[in-house]
């Protein structure tokens, strides 16, 4: 299979989130110049990043945007269900439990993990927070496939490395800290203050 950039996966998210909204609005076609206006892009790129996949619309009529829709989704993978188990049940993992486009898009939280005994049994948005002692052996027995960590760095790693061990193969990092993991898991890490950092960045030179 043709190895595809990570950013090429991400502008295909934007892209597929662009249709919907398009669909929403009632529109049946929409051009490479309207994609790209919106996702703050070039036509060029909107039409590169497609032909990776074969070919798509017709010159002069544009894309179909509910034929497109729909070969976006099977091209991510989200003609599926994901379970999903999130490790921390502080802020960050309370809001993504909550989150209801996540079951939208067929990433199903499953389970929630915590070692906070005030916190283990209670339930959030129908899941009851386990404690975080049955991890290893709740997942080997009701395996997932992603996991969100949302805890302290400085426990993140033993984390991941459990993990790793009962065989998940995704994982989403909301720890401040790089982990290190197998070639063969996937391993994609959220940095809020690197963002806010990169925004704090631009008003200054603005």
């Amino acid at each position: 299979m043709r190895k595809i950039s990570e950013s090429t996966v991400r502008r295909l998210s934007v892209y597929l989130g662009l249709l919907e909204e398009f669909a929403r609005l009632g529109k049946a076609t929409v051009s490479s110049d309207e994609m790209a206006q919106r996702g703050h892009t070039t036509p060029a790129q909107v039409r590169k990043d497609l032909s990776f996949f074969g070919s798509f619309g017709k010159r002069g009529l544009g894309y179909d945007v509910v034929e497109l829709s729909d070969r976006l989704r099977d091209i991510l993978g989200l003609g599926r269900t994901y379970r999903v188990t999130v490790i921390g049940a502080g802020k960050i993992g309370s809001a993504l439990v909550q989150y209801r486009e996540f079951g939208e898009r067929g990433f199903h939280i499953v389970s929630v993990y915590d070692n906070d005994e005030a916190k283990v049994g209670r339930s959030w948005n129908g899941v009851e927070v386990r404690d975080v002692r049955q991890l290893e052996s709740d997942l080997r027995t009701e395996p997932v496939d992603i996991a969100i960590l949302a805890i302290p760095p400085h426990v993140a790693q033993q984390t991941m490395d459990l993990l790793v061990g009962i065989g998940v193969k995704a994982v989403l990092n909301f720890a401040p800290i790089r982990l290190s993991h197998p070639d063969e898991v996937t391993v994609q890490n959220v940095n809020m203050a690197l963002e806010l950092e990169t925004l704090s960045y631009a008003l200054r030179n603005s």
